[in-house]
């Protein structure tokens, strides 16, 4: 008995080790700006109504709950789209207090 609880004693520690260990250095991304980070959200919703256009022309949604997801994602994207504007307008400006590499998200 004492074999099966040491056996279930190491695998439990072996499975902890293998899912808690963080290696020495971690590898992180490039820091994005909010430019960056804004055009990547729009890519995403775009993406989202192209599948909500599909499923609902497969059939998977009532007219009236396509709308609502429709208009709500394009919404959103109206906002996305002004906040870009926005900020490329000030990159072009040149006003150096509002620069966009200077935001990150």
């Amino acid at each position: 008995m004492s074999v099966v609880i040491f056996v279930c004693l190491a695998v439990t520690l072996a499975t902890l080790v293998y899912v808690f260990y963080l290696p020495g250095t971690l590898q992180l991304g490039a820091e994005k700006t909010r430019l960056e980070y804004l055009r990547e959200r729009k890519e995403v919703i775009y993406e989202n109504l192209r599948d909500l256009n599909f499923e609902f022309k497969s059939g998977k949604f009532p007219e009236a709950d396509y709308q609502s997801m429709k208009n709500s994602l394009e919404e959103e994207a109206a906002a996305l789209l002004s906040q870009i504007s926005n900020l490329e307008k000030t990159a072009r400006s040149g006003d150096p207090s509002r620069r966009i590499r200077g935001t990150t998200v």
